[in-house]
Formats: C-alpha cells, sequence, structure tokens
C-alpha cells in the first residue's frame, strides 16, 4: 500500500517537473560552455570547425 503510494507520487512529480528540469539542464549546459573556453566546445560542431582554423 505504501509503495503504490510512493511510485504514484514520484510520477506525477516526474510529469510535473520533468520537462522544468529539462529547461533548467539545457540552461546549464549553455551556461557552462559561455563560462568555459567556446572554442573547445566549438571544435566538434562540423560547420564552425573550419572558420577558425588555427594558422602555424
Amino acid at each position: 500500500m505504501l509503495a503504490k503510494s510512493v511510485v504514484a507520487k514520484v510520477s506525477y512529480l516526474k510529469r510535473v517537473w520533468g520537462l522544468t528540469a529539462v529547461g533548467w539542464g539545457g540552461v546549464g549546459a549553455v551556461g557552462l560552455v559561455y563560462f568555459t573556453d567556446w572554442r573547445l566546445v566549438l571544435d566538434y560542431v562540423p560547420y564552425i570547425n573550419g572558420k577558425f582554423k588555427k594558422g602555424d
């Protein structure tokens, strides 16, 4: 009985807060890229990778 109630509560919380958690995760990922070395991250994007060739 208690386990059924807990499972129902967790399922409800996942439905209500799931999209919010995904949104904040995306904001956190963009913030992490912004405050770290952005060229290091953009070197893996194929279109942008060719624009920033390092001249040796």
